[in-house]
């Protein structure tokens, strides 16, 4: 069953993340994949996470995607321009890749090519429109297509605002929707009573969400994820859980099935993330047994 077919159904999706090699070798990328068969409903490859230097997302996704799992690409306004941007985009569809995500991409600052420079020719609103534009036909230039490609399309929202900033993310939200986003990744959070009060006020847009629960390795990283990256919510509670844990490895696949297994009748289904440790996605997904 494709993607868009899944979120047409009132199951609880599970997503994995992976981030492809850095380098030629794909034989651990795919070994990770081929564990996350039959216990992820699809796999979401990042374009250059962090502002890391990797395979790129389309080709990673294309090896995937020929071992027949289902997936999910990630395109960001970061790297290219609305020429590159449009041309990936059309060859994701003759290679089959029908499902695409639409991210801003991180800042370079924080990657391993600092002296590289952003393109951010089009915004994430702007490349959701131009997606559009090219499933009506028509490229950014105005120029008829040759063949129409068809996607399932999403994007991101940061569901942990606050007052009168979460009102905005809510506004820009439904632009999103109205540009062509049919569901929605958050930055990770492990405040259940913020997401179901996210998720009661945007209710009537009638779209998937599905929050990002990123693995946690240790204390230092919960604390540096809080401060540095933008969205993210993770309470003081259940840093305090894994700072008291003797064996913070194994409190971290153990709070993040808890938390995948809390979602369930609260959103759609769960982004999960592991940095670093990919092996652990499926040992999370295991434990939650959803």
């Amino acid at each position: 069953m494709s993607f868009q077919e899944l979120l047409n159904t009132d199951r609880f999706l599970r997503i994995a993340e992976l981030e492809p090699p850095k380098g030629t070798d794909t034989s651990e990328f795919l070994a990770q994949a081929g564990s996350l068969r039959g216990r992820a409903d699809a796999v979401l490859v990042n374009e250059m996470s962090g502002a890391i230097m990797r395979m790129g997302a389309l080709g990673a996704s294309c090896l995937l995607k020929q071992r027949g799992l289902e997936t999910v690409v990630n395109i960001n306004c970061r790297d290219r321009n609305r020429l590159a941007l449009q041309a990936d985009i059309l060859s994701a569809h003759a290679m089959g890749l029908e499902n695409l995500f639409v991210s801003k991409g991180d800042d370079i600052a924080s990657g391993d090519h600092i002296e590289a420079r952003a393109v951010n020719d089009l915004d994430v609103m702007e490349l959701l429109e131009t997606l559009k534009k090219l499933q009506k036909g028509i490229d950014l230039a105005g120029n008829d297509l040759s063949g129409i490609p068809k996607f399932c399309v999403g994007s991101e929202v940061n569901a942990g605002q606050q007052e009168g900033a979460l009102e905005v993310e809510i506004l820009e939200m439904e632009k999103k929707i109205r540009a062509g986003s049919n569901y929605f990744f958050t930055p990770t959070i492990y405040d259940l009573k913020i997401l179901e009060n996210f998720v009661k006020k945007t209710d009537p847009f009638k779209v998937a969400l599905f929050p990002k629960i990123t693995i946690l390795n240790s204390v230092g990283m919960a604390r540096f994820m809080c401060r540095h990256m933008d969205g993210v919510i993770i309470p003081d509670e259940t840093i305090d859980r894994l700072t008291k844990a003797p064996d913070k490895t194994k409190e971290g696949v153990a709070i993040a099935a808890e938390m995948i297994r809390k979602l369930q009748g609260v959103c759609r289904g769960a982004l999960l993330v592991a940095v670093g440790r990919q092996e652990r996605l499926s040992q999370v997904l295991d434990q939650a047994g959803v």
